[in-house]
């Protein structure tokens, strides 16, 4: 089974978590597995050390460990002409993992939750027949694009493909069309497809925002030290999307992508260096120049501005990236705690208890739908003890071997 931070060995992960995350498979229950995605590594259909990245253990252990989801991409990143030779690599690469699990050469309970995006509803039976056997390693699609028309589609072809394999594959629809970022179209548009979403919700995994296409119809790309929360005009629509699909009940959300890693910065770092020194002397230091060299400072930034509107998990496009978004996504023992209370008490009273830190008044119907994602996050990204953060968890292995 995979779990996140499970590269941890059992002393590491005892000193740094008061729960631990939970294991989980592309079978477990579509609540717990639409936040389970964490940090997910998108990576072109044309690349051929696909399953040898994989059978290698190289997000098992490493630089790159703690990888849990991975997208094999057939759409914006490659090229018109590669898509034959991308659709042949894919079913290679996945034929090639399923080989190696017949042989009991790799467990397929550490395999990460795959999904592939493609182009066009056609792929799905195209690729469902290449695939054979290889089938079953899926978790499901990524809908690229995704308008309520192209959406029935999409849908229709999927639950089809379900029940001729008797399988349970998911549908992450992309939020990304100019009909969604343009004002005028915007929330007729977003209602529509929260209409078709809702008549197939138990296909839905999560929604994602597609912010790299939003941008480029302004011809706007943000830069290595700006959110895409400073993007005003993105910024917006973000809102609006979490506003009609967040709400209550509704889907988990996953961050737009991070596109940036390495090469020197422009503007001053945006981690203070006292929390780096103050919890591990020179290797918090260490730490903390390794991620300003990255750009990951600007990364965290963002990471916090997502948690902070209800947004769990993120495409990344480079692994380095993948231990910075799950540490960011687990529990602290405050929010626990907070949450635990007003969850316990949501049945027998509904009036404000005082937090157990005393620092914050908790009112249980406002805050009962947060506390409900608090612990299903704590749940799958585990529970900090008091003094433990972020900080300590990229610290718990040699910061010399964190980055590429």
């Amino acid at each position: 089974m995979v779990k996140h931070f499970g590269y941890l060995d059992n002393g590491e992960r005892s000193q740094i978590f008061r729960h631990e995350p939970m294991e989980f498979t592309k079978d477990s229950g579509k609540e717990l597995l639409a936040a389970a995605l964490g940090a997910t590594l998108y990576m072109p259909g044309t690349r051929e050390q696909i399953s040898s990245d994989v059978l290698s253990g190289k997000f098992l252990k490493g630089p790159h460990e703690g990888l849990t989801s991975m997208v094999i991409c057939l759409e914006d990143s490659i090229a018109d002409a590669e898509v034959d030779s991308a659709e042949m690599n894919l079913v290679h690469q996945l034929q090639e993992i399923r080989r190696a699990v017949d042989s009991d050469l790799f467990r397929e309970k550490d395999l990460p939750l795959i999904f592939v995006r493609i182009r066009h509803d056609s792929q799905l039976d195209k690729l469902a027949g290449h695939l054979g056997e290889a089938l079953g390693l899926l978790s499901g699609f990524v809908f690229p694009k995704f308008t309520r028309t192209n959406g029935e589609r999409y849908l229709a072809k999927l639950d089809e493909m379900n029940k001729t394999y008797g399988r349970k594959l998911y549908a992450l629809p992309i939020l990304e069309t100019k009909e969604i970022i343009y004002k005028e179209t915007r929330l007729e548009t977003l209602l529509g497809i929260k209409e078709l979403l809702d008549r197939n919700y138990d296909l839905i995994l999560n929604v994602r925002i597609g912010a790299t296409d939003f941008s480029g119809l302004f011809g706007i790309r943000r830069d290595r030290d700006t959110t895409i929360y400073d993007i005003r005009v993105i910024s917006d629509c973000i809102m609006d999307i979490i506003n009609i699909f967040g709400r209550e009940d509704g889907y988990i959300i996953s961050g737009p992508v991070w596109e940036y890693f390495g090469r020197p910065r422009l503007l001053k770092p945006q981690i203070r260096q006292t929390p780096f020194h103050d919890a591990h002397g020179t290797g918090g230091a260490r730490l903390r120049e390794a991620m300003i060299k990255n750009n990951d400072d600007a990364l965290v930034h963002e990471i916090i501005l997502d948690r902070s509107n209800g947004i769990i998990g993120k495409t990344i496009i480079h692994p380095s990236h993948i231990k910075t978004v799950n540490a960011l996504h687990v529990v602290s023992l405050e929010e626990y705690m907070d949450a635990s209370a007003i969850m316990d008490s949501a049945h027998s009273y509904n009036g404000v208890i005082r937090s157990d830190f005393s620092n914050k008044m908790n009112e249980i119907k406002p805050h009962y739908q947060w506390a409900k994602k608090i612990i299903l996050k704590s749940n799958i990204f585990g529970v900090f003890h008091e003094q433990q953060s972020f900080i300590d968890l990229l610290t718990a292995r040699s910061a010399d071997n964190l980055f590429v």
